[in-house]
């Protein structure tokens, strides 16, 4: 069983909306993407996890343990950044991760200062005053300080920069070497790409598709045969696109992006 084990899990509201029987599971030290839209069902799977609901069927564990039975012991033990970030307005940020240092009796060798550092954040401020990528980065130091081993973040870089996406993209690598194990909801396709060994495709609340980044693209593999006017040109272009070549033809295989494969299950119309 993965530190993340969801099975069968599912959660209809009427209409459509829900998740419909999914299944994954995320191994020790894997970084997971959990692709989707917003209102795929991502949110609804990690508020399970989390505990936050019940399952209706299926079930989830985290570590072996029951997600809904055991939340209070889980959600100490992992590092979380839900996809809307409420905070107590009137404290000031230091104050609240005071707070959350407090709550899980952290000493004073804690990560909240590289946190703040990193992500270029002052803290004094009231949360009220701050800004959507002020809170994010608050979310986010209060997420890593403790040094979880199990990470899940909700869209972790909403309302960030793309100089503190890319930022938050080099510490995923970071925590990927030290061992970490990270479910990452998202629909950046860079930070996916970049972070993940393999990911989860949910659509309509279901599951479409689990794999490694690599298989998905080789997958959706694309290849293309050109016809040359002369072998001179034809191993100039065989040389320039890494193509084979059998006389006068070319044949050229392209690998599609991951924001291209993510369209061909959501694209609709022919792709529906």
């Amino acid at each position: 069983m993965g530190v993340i084990s969801i099975q069968n899990l599912t959660r209809d509201y009427g209409l459509g909306k829900g998740i419909f029987d999914v299944s994954f599971e995320v191994e020790r030290g894997e970084i997971f993407g959990f692709l989707g839209p917003n209102g795929a069902g991502k949110t609804t799977t990690i508020r399970h996890l989390m505990g936050f609901i019940r399952p209706r069927s299926g079930e989830c564990r985290i570590n072996e343990m029951d997600c809904w039975k055991k939340h209070d012991e889980i959600q100490k033990q992992l590092g979380y950044i839900p996809g809307e970030i409420s905070f107590f307005e009137d404290m000031s940020g230091r104050e609240f991760l005071k707070f959350a240092a407090d709550y899980r009796k952290l000493d004073r060798d804690n990560r909240m200062q590289e946190m703040l550092d990193r992500f270029e954040l002052d803290p004094k401020g009231k949360i009220k005053k701050m800004s959507k990528g002020m809170k994010q980065k608050l979310g986010i130091a209060a997420a890593f300080m403790h040094d979880p081993d199990i990470l899940i973040l909700d869209e972790p870089t909403s309302g960030l920069d793309p100089l503190m996406q890319n930022r938050f993209i080099e510490l995923i690598a970071e925590e990927k070497k030290r061992g970490k194990t990270v479910l990452l909801s998202s629909h950046m396709f860079e930070e996916v790409e970049r972070t993940c060994d393999r990911i989860g495709i949910i659509r309509n609340g279901k599951l479409v598709n689990v794999d490694f980044v690599e298989k998905l693209r080789e997958r959706h593999m694309h290849t293309y045969t050109v016809m040359l006017d002369t072998e001179e040109k034809a191993k100039a272009f065989a040389k320039d696109f890494e193509g084979s070549r059998d006389g006068v033809k070319v044949t050229v295989s392209a690998k599609q992006s991951l924001e291209t494969i993510f369209m061909d299950y959501y694209g609709g119309g022919q792709n529906d």
